[in-house]
């Protein structure tokens, strides 16, 4: 995946106002090299440790929105102030890495960059930090509003009243059940075989 380097002072384009200082600082404390890259579907952003005589290397997706990207680098920088402190020994997301992602989220919470709905989303998300980004459905679903970029006559799974119609999958039809937990319910209106869809998925609205 080709990857773009940008100069520090190019961050501030992908920040939210007041957040681009602290994240310098963090960046120029630890010694770290940022790299902003193409969208990739698997990961928003991703972590390395520094090896011998290298810095730390952390990549950020760069369609991501402001608010986006700036909780997903303190999720990568959490992962480089928890090597820091505890090497290899401890797991890549256990109890160590979410009380250091939780300090450093709670201290730009406190900074007043993010809007109420955030703000309110990333609250919860203390509590219990997930491992991924995919595992934070609630604060994903508030973030996906703040996208510049929207597909017209789209929407999320979990937006879809129930009983709704949807287009998904090449052309397929499919009618929106209930939620399960954390997954929704949906039948094929062709076959009715019941499919589990992530409240994420982004599905094209059939109106009627």
């Amino acid at each position: 995946m080709a990857k773009v380097e940008h100069p520090l002072d190019a961050l501030r384009i992908y920040l939210p106002d007041g957040s681009f200082e602290p994240v310098v600082q963090l960046i120029n404390q630890y010694k770290v090299h940022l790299t902003v890259t193409k969208a990739r579907k698997s990961v928003l952003g991703d972590y390395r440790h520094a090896g011998l005589g290298a810095n730390h290397k952390i990549t950020v997706n760069g369609n991501l929105n402001k608010y986006e990207f700036l909780i997903t680098l303190l999720h990568e920088l959490a992962h480089l102030l928890c090597f820091e402190q505890f090497r290899n020994r401890v797991e890549a997301h256990g109890k160590e890495w979410k009380n250091i992602y939780c300090v450093l989220l709670a201290s730009f919470l406190q900074l007043g960059i993010f809007p109420p709905d955030i703000q309110k989303a990333l609250k919860k998300t203390l509590l219990n930090p997930a491992a991924t980004a995919n595992g934070e459905t609630a604060l994903l679903l508030v973030l996906r509003n703040y996208d510049v970029v929207k597909k017209e006559g789209h929407t999320f799974v979990a937006h879809l009243p129930e009983g709704s119609l949807f287009e998904s999958f090449k052309g397929r039809i499919f009618r929106r059940g209930k939620k399960r937990r954390i997954r929704i319910e949906c039948v094929e209106v062709a076959t009715g075989q019941v499919y589990s869809f992530s409240a994420l998925t982004e599905v094209k609205v059939i109106q009627g």
